[in-house]
């Protein structure tokens, strides 16, 4: 196993070294082709020029002789036959030149081949050696020293951009997992609390032998309201996990409708409150799951009556701006430091701690805030300076109608 992962970890390596050497052998064949080509043109063009001094005459004999001869001199038969002779001789005499240099160009070819081959795998290795060293770094990270970073210093080249990108990528990692350990934390805490009021209702019940019917009748109903509050807890536990895993239906939605249709399940909790609700609700057709956008707008309706102010007010909004549909609702409240607005979104943040009498544990925005994610939707808060929250949700341009339940949009 040692031994095949040593060679799967060289195949990068082994590549870039016959890269190098393949390159080097069509470079190095291409220089000596065209070497080869110009100097036997070279040759002919010599041989080309003696033949024709030989047919001529008189610059013949100037060649061989190294003398000029007059104009009308005339050449011997065996003059002619030396001259041939030389000529004979120089082409064969090139021919051998050229077969040597044929012969001598390939051996220095294959030499500087094999030259090119070493080469490469040192230089493959030199490149390659930053990668090796940022793997191992990798590694050697886990969850209990994701905080650890490749730092990779040197001019900004493609190498530094990995490790720049790498980097980024532990840093988000780390923010997440910090995040899911807060929100363990926190989920236990928020599920402990009943638990140990359940475990001491039922205690009391038991030791005390005094108690009557109608007195196990009152506990059994503090019961009964601790398992729905622990029933809500981890639904809302089971929605935000949905939420961030993402979207399984995709189908068209109508904000307007399920505004409407909220805001008429809420009167009776705005009555009670003595909240005024106003609504200004225009068709705002969106894509995405039916079942959680009515619990994202049911969410942003329930807190902002939750926590608001006796004769308070809450403003709904729908519509839609330059193509995208938005959501808005706006309440009034006590003061909220703008510092705190983005600690709402995350998971068990409450403005008020004690606000537990009609079981909130701050879940309500950071399910609103994944099935934001999930349908790609821009959420905004803003704290309003009368008091209260103003919280906005623009959703994506859906540029092709969903026809069926399950099918994926063009967004």
């Amino acid at each position: 196993m040692g031994l095949l992962s040593h060679i799967s970890g060289m195949r990068v390596r082994l590549r870039l070294t016959l890269l190098y050497g393949v390159l080097f052998l069509l470079s190095g064949a291409v220089l000596l082709t065209i070497t080869y080509l110009l100097v036997a043109g070279s040759g002919s063009n010599v041989a080309l020029s003696t033949h024709s001094a030989t047919s001529s005459g008189e610059q013949s004999v100037s060649i061989i002789l190294g003398e000029s001869l007059p104009a009308d001199a005339r050449l011997t038969e065996a003059e002619r036959r030396i001259a041939e002779t030389v000529q004979q001789q120089s082409v064969q005499q090139h021919a051998e030149t050229m077969h040597q240099l044929l012969v001598q160009s390939g051996v220095a070819l294959a030499v500087m081949s094999v030259v090119a081959v070493v080469l490469g795998w040192l230089m493959a290795g030199r490149v390659l050696r930053p990668l090796r060293t940022m793997t191992a770094t990798i590694q050697l990270i886990s969850a209990r020293n994701v905080h650890e970073r490749l730092a990779v210093t040197g001019p900004r080249d493609e190498l530094k951009s990995l490790a720049d990108t790498v980097d980024g990528l532990l840093g988000r990692l780390e923010s997440a997992l910090d995040s899911h350990k807060r929100f363990v934390a926190n989920a236990a805490h928020e599920l402990r609390t009943p638990l140990t009021l359940e475990h001491a209702l039922l205690e009391e019940t038991v030791l005390d032998t005094d108690t009557t019917v109608e007195g196990f009748r009152a506990r059994f109903k503090e019961l009964m309201v601790v398992s729905d509050q622990q029933a809500q807890l981890l639904g809302s536990l089971l929605v935000l996990a949905t939420s961030e895993r993402g979207l399984d239906r995709w189908e068209s939605v109508d904000l307007s409708e399920v505004a409407g249709d909220v805001l008429q399940a809420a009167e009776p909790k705005a009555r009670q409150h003595n909240l005024a609700a106003a609504a200004e609700v225009r068709p705002a057709r969106v894509v995405g799951d039916p079942a959680l956008v009515s619990r994202m707008v049911a969410n942003l309706v329930d807190n902002a009556m939750s926590y608001n102010i006796a004769g308070g007010q809450v403003e709904v909004a729908t519509g839609t701006e330059n193509g995208r549909a938005f959501l808005s609702v706006v309440n009034t409240g006590p003061l909220v430091p703008p510092e705190m607005v983005a600690q709402l979104l995350s998971p068990f943040e409450r403005l008020d701690r004690t606000a537990t009498d009609d079981g909130h544990h701050g879940l309500g925005l950071s399910i609103v805030e994944a099935i934001a994610v999930a349908h790609s939707a821009d959420l905004t808060l803003r704290a309003r300076p009368a008091g209260g929250l103003g919280i906005r949700v623009l959703f994506p341009v859906a540029q092709k109608p969903v026809e069926e339940s399950g099918s994926v949009p063009v967004l």
